[in-house]
């Protein structure tokens, strides 16, 4: 599949909130253009990697190593045990084996070091009305159906997967949220988020994920 220019370009400033205050090497999983070393603490170490040979040479420019290629095809030229942060924004649900993914990235977080990043919310309430009232999955070139993911996460299932695989996750949350878009498109923007609200509230919370596009998580091994 083709990408345009424009998948690449995104800085991914909702992730912000999930860094860790204090880092000095940073790898960067799918770095795209490298935007979001915009945000990282100046004087950090930054490596990347990424799979669109031209678009790691303009990370290049941004970042002091950057690896082409798939994760799984480059991991042996990156040092072990030496990134106190790494980042996976959108990345884990594109892996062919994401468990094989997060058993191989702990080779390479330093003791005490994070493992930041954000998946797409399969429950996002668009995808669960056109499976349930549409009665149909089809697959599209980017979103939460994006014809290259091999892994649907929701909040729960994402929090198991990473505890099962030795993260201790410190912080989970829905980002991205459509309905707070909405409230800047009048008063059928208003009208969602009444009605998520009121279903929220009637249900205690057990749909009030559903707003959310993604999910961006900050965590540490657990055995540090």
């Amino acid at each position: 599949m083709v990408r345009t220019m424009a998948y690449y370009k995104s800085d991914r400033s909702d992730m912000v909130e999930f860094l860790p205050e204090t880092y000095h090497h940073v790898l960067e999983i799918g770095c795209a253009e490298g935007a979001f070393s915009s945000y990282l603490n100046s004087g950090a170490e930054l490596w990347g990697v990424e799979m669109n040979s031209s678009v790691a040479e303009v990370a290049r420019h941004k970042m002091h190593q950057v690896l082409a290629g798939a994760y799984m095809d480059v991991a042996d030229l990156l040092p072990d045990y030496y990134f106190d942060l790494i980042i996976c924004n959108d990345v884990i649900e594109h892996m062919p084996d994401c468990d094989d993914f997060l058993d191989a990235i702990r080779l390479k977080i330093a003791a005490g070091g994070y493992l930041v990043g954000s998946v797409p919310n399969v429950r996002y309430y668009r995808n669960m009305w056109s499976l349930v009232v549409g009665k149909d999955w089809k697959y599209e070139d980017s979103g939460i159906l994006d014809r290259t993911h091999q892994r649907f996460f929701t909040e729960k299932s994402l929090n198991r997967t990473l505890c099962e695989h030795g993260f201790q996750v410190l912080k989970l949350r829905g980002i991205c949220s459509n309905l707070l878009v909405c409230t800047n498109k009048g008063s059928l923007g208003y009208l969602r988020m009444a009605m998520f609200g009121v279903l929220s509230l009637i249900s205690l919370g057990f749909f009030w994920d559903m707003q959310y596009l993604r999910f961006g998580f900050l965590t540490r091994l657990s055995n540090q």
